[in-house]
């Protein structure tokens, strides 16, 4: 019985730390996260960056979107796009065009850059991106750079 007792716990336990440790989502597919967007009538994060050689985009990522504040507003208010530029690793030919084609859609000229869209799907069965905002790097971690999002997002 004791046996029974313990491998419960540690069931528990397991599923109980598997879902602390739960992370985001970024997605790379456009199509895709465009219709989970729509779905969850969330707004896009479109992340542009060039991942493995971006000195700011790298600071990004570890001042704001690997923090847990920033988990925790993501998971409530957008659908997660990573748009990337790599230099030493190569991308599927597919993403690189899509890619190029929304850095293109949106004139990114520099990384990173985050833009915020609400996605929307005419009567006509097109799909648009409303453009809310953009904004970069923020100097002083996630809880200014949300703030700067929070203005942006907030009309959604």
């Amino acid at each position: 019985m004791r046996k029974i007792y313990i491998t419960l716990f540690l069931a528990v336990f397991t599923v109980v730390n598997a879902m602390s440790q739960e992370s985001l989502t970024w997605h790379t597919d456009m199509n895709k996260a465009f219709d989970i967007a729509t779905k969850e009538n969330k707004t896009l994060l479109l992340f542009f960056t060039g991942s493995d050689w971006c000195g700011w985009c790298i600071k990004l990522q570890n001042e704001v979107l690997k923090t847990p504040d920033f988990e925790n507003w993501a998971k409530e208010k957008v659908v997660l796009v990573e748009l990337d530029f790599p230099r030493r690793r190569k991308l599927d030919k597919e993403l690189q065009i899509q890619n190029h084609q929304i850095q293109k859609m949106f004139n990114v000229r520099g990384f990173p850059t985050v833009f915020f869209a609400y996605p929307e799907v005419t009567s006509e069965g097109k799909k648009n991106l409303n453009t809310l905002g953009s904004t970069g790097y923020v100097r002083g971690g996630a809880k200014q750079w949300l703030a700067v999002a929070n203005s942006i997002v907030k009309n959604n």
